[in-house]
């Protein structure tokens, strides 16, 4: 099976065992908290909304390009790995995937596969992590 880009997709039964909403809204709400108080650092994170958003993007770009997991993801046991290969998505990619994060439209219009638009738009999913 390929996707529209003829790129490679996983086998259905392995998208199949993705986490469900709860463990993925844990680590963004664990990556959220973490980025507020990084953001007060710089700036107050209550008055310039702007902050936050910027160090989750950074975050995102940083942990899960080169780790492919954010702190919270690390805790709820999930990371987000590359559709095709399932290897990381780099730093780009996740970048990008942090921007749309930031959006949050694109993160609650999911697929069959639970991958949301700013998935999709980088080519990751959301995966468990092997025990």
């Amino acid at each position: 099976m390929t996707t529209s880009a003829d790129q490679p997709v996983p086998p259905r039964s392995s998208v199949s065992a993705s986490p469900g909403l709860g463990p993925r809204f844990g680590a963004l709400v664990i990556d959220w908290v973490l980025c507020v108080l990084v953001a007060s650092i710089f700036a107050d994170p209550f008055h310039d909304g702007w902050a936050p958003v910027l160090v989750l993007i950074a975050e995102y770009g940083f942990f899960i390009g080169l780790f492919a997991q954010t702190p919270g993801m690390y805790l709820t046991r999930i990371r987000c790995v590359s559709w095709a290969s399932g290897g990381r998505i780099g730093v780009l990619r996740a970048l990008l995937r942090g921007g749309l994060l930031a959006l949050v439209i694109p993160a609650l219009i999911m697929d069959a596969d639970r991958r949301g638009l700013h998935d999709r738009a980088a080519g990751s999913v959301i995966a468990p992590v092997a025990r």
